[in-house]
């Protein structure tokens, strides 16, 4: 006895074109997958670097699989139930553990789908609606369990792989840091990073303390990873909050390269960026941390502007820093002006912006006659002038071991 293709459940089957649409998918889903596998290929790259034994294999099947189950939820005028997309969510999870991206993955099913509706609508009449929006009812509703079901599983394989990851190069970060040995953490070094401690400005949206200022917060430095990730040979080693922190990129570019990233970092998260760094073999990180974070001191101490600054921008800020017996009497030389606020300010910047009055009456908010009134005071009290090299050179040196000895 045949089949009877156009009675389903007791009722006429869903046809369209005079065909019943179950039966007319099933026919077709030899010829559909050869054409959604050459559409894949063609148009997505990643399912191109796939073995081919595994686009004829895996991938081919789970097509077939997904038009046939849908053959049948019209065949029964049912829906589909969440339960039913098992294949779809394990072939999901492969995808996930090969690195296929999840918008890759998602455009497939996309392409499969929009072929399997153009096959089973050609032709149809206007005596087909009723037919065609029943079927368009069942198929939106399998696409979006479909979707929903490829999702779930995708993310759920990828956040353990990335967990893992992460708890990959946290190891590997600290064992660095420490001096230690790497073998424990399953992951090998780069042969040189660049080690950078990093201070961040406050994005406006952070203000407050509410879920905005967190997400602000997380943002910030969601994208100034990504700019470190840009930069750097393989992903960055961090360990960042909203203030800053420290990184090790693995890093065979020059110093213009880490120039430009401070910029690119503050220009992309909105803020000012700051840095210190040095580039070392994995055995100078723990020296060439403490001394990055020395330097980004040293920046701070001084309210120098945002950028990239390295030892030799510091030189004499650094040596000066040192324990010593002539610290004391270098910051000694300043004593007249201690109940002179106003007075160590104004050479403070004047020092800074060059010996420029009129900049620094701007950023004093006085007239540049003031600044150099107060110029003309400090020379009385100290006996030197900034105008002598010699006096020069000894007022920078003071002010440093002032600051050294207040941080201590």
């Amino acid at each position: 006895m045949t089949r009877d293709n156009t009675r389903q459940n007791g009722r006429r089957a869903l046809c369209v074109a005079g065909r019943p649409i179950a039966a007319h998918l099933r026919a077709r889903v030899p010829r559909l997958t050869r054409g959604v596998l050459a559409r894949l290929l063609a148009e997505l790259p990643v399912y191109a670097e796939l073995p081919q034994e595994e686009i004829a294999g895996d991938v081919a099947e789970i097509v077939q699989h997904s038009l046939r189950q849908f053959a049948d939820v019209v065949e029964r005028r049912r829906p589909a139930r969440p339960e039913e997309f098992v294949r779809q969510r394990d072939s999901a999870a492969l995808r996930a553990e090969e690195g296929v991206p999840l918008d890759a993955i998602l455009t497939a099913y996309n392409i499969g789908a929009a072929m399997a509706w153009d096959e089973l609508t050609a032709g149809a009449e206007p005596s087909d609606l009723a037919a065609v929006q029943e079927t368009l009812g069942y198929f939106l509703d399998f696409q979006r369990l479909l979707i929903s079901a490829v999702s779930s599983a995708y993310l759920e394989v990828r956040q353990i792989i990335d967990s893992q990851e992460h708890g990959g190069r946290h190891a590997l970060m600290t064992a660095l840091l420490a001096g230690e040995t790497v073998e424990h953490t399953g992951r090998r070094p780069a042969p040189r990073y660049a080690v950078l401690s990093l201070a961040f400005g406050a994005h406006p949206d952070e203000a407050g303390s509410g879920q905005r200022a967190r997400i602000a917060a997380r943002r910030k430095i969601r994208r100034v990873r990504t700019v470190l990730d840009d930069v750097a040979d393989e992903p960055a080693l961090t360990a960042l909050d909203a203030s800053g922190g420290t990184a090790l990129l693995p890093f065979s570019a020059g110093w213009d390269v880490l120039h430009d990233m401070v910029a690119k970092a503050a220009e992309a998260a909105g803020i000012r960026v700051t840095a210190a760094a040095e580039i070392t073999g994995p055995a100078g990180i723990p020296a060439a941390a403490a001394q990055t974070a020395e330097i980004m001191d040293l920046v701070r101490r001084a309210a120098r502007p945002p950028g990239l600054y390295r030892l030799a921008d510091v030189l004499l800020d650094y040596q000066l820093s040192r324990p010593s017996g002539a610290l004391a009497g270098l910051a000694g030389l300043l004593a007249p002006l201690d109940r002179k606020p106003e007075l160590l300010r104004t050479l403070e910047h004047y020092l800074a912006l060059d010996l420029d009055r009129r900049t620094t009456g701007a950023a004093l908010h006085v007239h540049p006659n003031t600044v150099a009134y107060r110029v003309r005071r400090i020379s009385d009290l100290t006996g030197l002038d900034p105008a002598r090299p010699g006096d020069l050179q000894l007022l920078n040196a003071a002010l440093v071991a002032r600051r050294s000895l207040t941080a201590s």
